[in-house]
């Protein structure tokens, strides 16, 4: 925890997921006004035992138990209630949390909106391929041949499981190449975000992105949006890139339509990884809940 004890208490909710939190995050926050809470969601960062090790059991990590340990993450600090922040894979276990303990937030601010729909997954990794088919052929071929044309995202899964090392380490890397490769286009953006990670956090962070994925983040199809009617009355600004080509627009915009307490902000010149303008929009936002 950082900033003001006795300030408003607000959770960072990371990506990924599995990118763990960085201290880049708690900037978004005035220090002054809030209480700032950073949690490692389970087996990444600073969490253990950590994914980065393949004897490490990752069947007791679902996005049940990351709500779960959120839970009992507000229960042990003695937080009443919290405002949630989260971006990219952590909207969606934003949205999941705060749809389960509705009377425990105070307040939801999202970036680039996901919710981790089958449809959404089959986009980020195989529908955007139409725009990359090389690099998307590549990212298929990073898995035993018997199995491209199946569950490509189970197949990697199974590769980061590998004792091998050698196995482990190229998995990983044909799985952020492919990241990379989505985000390329953003001018404004982070370029290299996926790879720009030191060696264990980019074995967790891939490790638990298949993991996840592969199993559609355990979570019924389209459950967050169907229930979005329990987030009446909080207040939440959603924000979102134009050019966000891994999560298009449309999820965001179709949360927005189905939660009348929400605020959608579009901005113009930025995808995924954000740009100057979205950063604006985000200290804007958590200004506004400040007090």
């Amino acid at each position: 925890m950082c900033g003001n004890p006795d300030g408003k208490p607000a959770v960072v909710v990371h990506g990924g997921p599995g990118s763990g939190c960085s201290v880049g995050q708690r900037r978004t926050f005035d220090p002054e006004h809030y209480r700032i809470i950073l949690f490692d969601q389970r087996n990444c960062g600073r969490s253990l035992p950590h994914a980065s090790d393949p004897a490490t059991d990752l069947s007791a990590n679902t996005t049940q138990h990351l709500i779960a340990d959120m839970e009992l993450l507000r229960e042990h600090l003695g937080v009443e209630r919290w405002l949630l922040y989260g971006g990219s894979w952590g909207s969606t276990l934003t949205l999941a949390y705060a749809e389960a303990y509705p009377e425990r937030v105070s307040e939801v601010v999202i970036v680039a909106v996901t919710m981790t729909r089958r449809s959404e997954i089959d986009w980020l990794y195989r529908g955007v391929g139409r725009f990359f088919p090389e690099q998307w052929q590549r990212f298929r071929e990073g898995v035993p041949e018997a199995e491209r044309d199946g569950d490509l995202l189970a197949a990697y899964s199974r590769l980061m499981s590998d004792p091998d090392p050698a196995v482990r380490t190229k998995a990983a890397h044909d799985w952020v190449t492919w990241e990379d490769t989505v985000i390329s286009l953003e001018v404004n953006g982070k370029p290299n975000a996926y790879s720009d990670r030191p060696p264990a956090a980019l074995l967790a962070f891939t490790r638990i992105c298949a993991h996840y994925f592969s199993n559609a983040a355990w979570l019924e199809e389209g459950v967050l949006l169907r229930e979005a009617h329990k987030l009446a009355g909080i207040p939440g600004v959603l924000i979102h890139g134009r050019f966000d080509l891994g999560g298009p627009l449309e999820t965001a915009w179709q949360l927005a339509q189905a939660w009348p307490d929400a605020r959608l902000v579009v901005v113009e010149d930025s995808g995924h990884t954000g740009s100057d303008t979205l950063r604006k929009e985000l200290h804007a936002a958590v200004e506004g809940f400040a007090h």
